[in-house]
């Protein structure tokens, strides 16, 4: 698959609990990892609160921005789950209550349907249903953007309709070389000449301190396992002359000439 051709992602989480840190936001972690399956790119995350001209903005933005965006968070029974009704607005469509999820709900409760839990069944017109395999209402499908339940394991469920309604990208490589005994002050100049040499390549330094000493973990990242694994030796001799104790590369073996 070409450069260009790359398929891209935003979440989008909602919710006052996750800004006030009452709740802890597992969902992003996950996400990430499942669309990575896919060779979709996780190109941006935001938490806004529960105010409807914010979450629209955010929405908006980032639609327009990214091939698909996910929205976690606020589509349960009570006053401030207003995730459908800024989803029905920034596409300029009306809410109804879909007949499938009133099914549900039905046979669930037994016929018992208060305001609070018909709240759950509204949708926006022209949306598609995301399969719920947990329990409660499903989530929604609308233009690029999936609407899904924030609590994680209802979340992880949903996901599993989620993925294959999406065109998958090639899927990145990802290789590491471990440099010991090195700052990344060292290695800022060698790593800069490198990264600039590969545009196509995504080039990380992530350092570590510890009893047993210090250093970086290097990654190289990108959709050409030659060039990625080129780029790895290639960083491993500009890195020679930098001091380090050791230079280890990290779950693969070195090329054969």
């Amino acid at each position: 698959m070409a450069q260009s051709e790359r398929v891209t992602a935003a979440v989008l989480i909602i919710g006052d609990e996750i800004l006030s840190g009452r709740t802890q936001d597992t969902n992003l972690n996950f996400i990430a990892k499942y669309l990575g399956t896919f060779g979709i790119d996780l190109g941006e995350a935001r938490v806004v609160g529960d105010v409807k001209a914010e979450i629209i903005a955010a929405l908006d933005a980032l639609r327009a921005r990214y091939d698909y965006v996910i929205t976690t968070g606020g589509i349960g029974p009570t006053h401030d789950d207003i995730t459908a009704d800024c989803v029905a607005e920034a596409f300029g469509v009306p809410l109804y209550e879909h007949p499938e999820i009133i099914s549900m709900m039905v046979a669930r409760w037994q016929g018992e349907l208060n305001p609070a839990r018909r709240r759950m069944a509204r949708v926006p017109q022209g949306a598609s249903l995301v399969r719920n395999p947990i329990q409660g209402p499903p989530g929604f499908q609308i233009g690029n953007v999936f609407v899904l339940a924030g609590v994680p394991a209802v979340m992880r469920g949903m996901m599993e309709d989620v993925g294959p309604r999406m065109r998958p990208g090639a899927v990145v490589i990802s290789r590491s070389v471990r440099v010991d005994g090195a700052g990344e002050s060292a290695m800022a100049a060698p790593l800069e000449a490198v990264a600039r040499a590969h545009p196509n390549l995504s080039l990380g330094s992530y350092p570590f301190f510890g009893p047993d000493g210090f250093g970086s973990n290097l990654v190289v990242r990108g959709r050409d396992e030659a060039e990625v694994v080129a780029t790895i030796e290639e960083l491993i001799g500009v890195l020679d002359g930098v001091g380090a104790r050791s230079i280890t590369r990290e779950g693969y073996e070195p090329p054969q000439n």
